[in-house]
């Protein structure tokens, strides 16, 4: 009998038994495996949020800075905006004192000025006890200061131009010695009025007319031939009155008129006497010292002070 060969089959029930107990035993071994370690996925979700929240707190603590730094920056930029206000202040301030100090220096000049022109003022008023006051000093003479009304005649040649603010300073000084008047004028020696709006009238004497007056002498440019007799012709007609009492003030340097005799006596005419025995006007002299100064001006004023009841000053160079 011819023998068959049987085939191997591998998937028998022997071998599904042995897999199924193999598997079974890794299903017994997960099962009996440790579970006390916490595999939680929420971990992670823990992590990112810690972060998270530090990152807000960082980003708060750059806000805070920032904020404290635009702060200091504000206040940097106001103190340098104080130190630069400073600085303008200061320089305003010093610029202040020099005009201040140069004020007072041109304060103390016109005081010694002053103080010049007032003593020989009280050296000219000084009277003799002996006699009455009809006898004048031939030599000193009296200027007193109680007119009401006082006319300033002044030489405005180039030559005295060389010394204008000598000259502006002495009328300043005339004026001062009268502390009040009812008016006043100014003329150059041809007669012109310093203010041709007051021409023929009395500019009224107050401090704030002195200032703006004097100001507009110092800048007057005016024709003039150096002879006062002009001046002193237009003053008598124009402002010297009977009712009112008068000072005339003549500022000059020089004569260039012919002769004396004939000036004086006119002028001295023309101030006619009062029945009062007073004249119109004083006829007052202040001469002044310039380059090429002659003595002609001193020669005229000195005898036409001397007949007009006034008093000639010669100032020093």
């Amino acid at each position: 009998m011819r023998r068959r060969d049987k085939g191997i089959d591998i998937f028998s029930l022997s071998f599904l038994d042995i897999i199924s107990c193999g598997f079974g035993a890794v299903v017994m071994l997960i099962l009996i495996s440790k579970t006390d370690v916490d595999v939680a996925p929420t971990a992670g979700t823990e992590d990112v949020s810690a972060m998270l929240s530090q990152l807000v707190t960082l980003q708060n603590s750059v806000s805070q800075i920032q904020q404290e730094m635009n702060q200091k920056l504000e206040v940097l930029s106001s103190i340098s905006e104080q130190k630069q206000s400073a600085a303008a202040a200061s320089k305003a301030l010093q610029q202040q004192l020099k005009a201040l100090n140069q004020k007072q220096a041109a304060t103390a000049e016109s005081i010694a000025g002053l103080g010049l022109v007032e003593e020989r003022l009280k050296q000219a008023s000084l009277k003799t006890p002996q006699k009455p006051n009809k006898t004048r000093d031939e030599d000193v003479g009296g200027i007193p200061v109680d007119s009401d009304y006082v006319v300033f005649i002044v030489d405005t040649s180039g030559s005295m131009k060389n010394i204008w603010g000598k000259v502006s300073q002495e009328i300043v000084n005339v004026l001062n010695i009268h502390p009040q008047v009812k008016g006043f004028q100014i003329l150059n020696d041809m007669g012109q009025s310093l203010i041709s709006g007051y021409d023929g009238q009395w500019m009224p004497d107050t401090p704030a007319r002195r200032k703006s007056v004097i100001e507009l002498f110092k800048k007057w440019n005016a024709v003039s031939n150096s002879s006062p007799v002009e001046g002193l012709t237009a003053a008598l007609r124009k402002y010297a009155k009977a009712n009112i009492t008068t000072s005339i003030y003549v500022f000059g340097d020089d004569y260039t008129g012919s002769s004396y005799d004939p000036v004086i006596d006119a002028i001295t005419q023309q101030n006619k006497k009062l029945p009062s025995g007073r004249r119109l006007a004083k006829i007052h002299a202040i001469g002044f010292i310039s380059p090429g100064t002659t003595d002609r001006f001193s020669v005229l004023m000195r005898e036409m002070t001397k007949q007009n009841d006034g008093t000639f000053i010669a100032l020093p160079r």
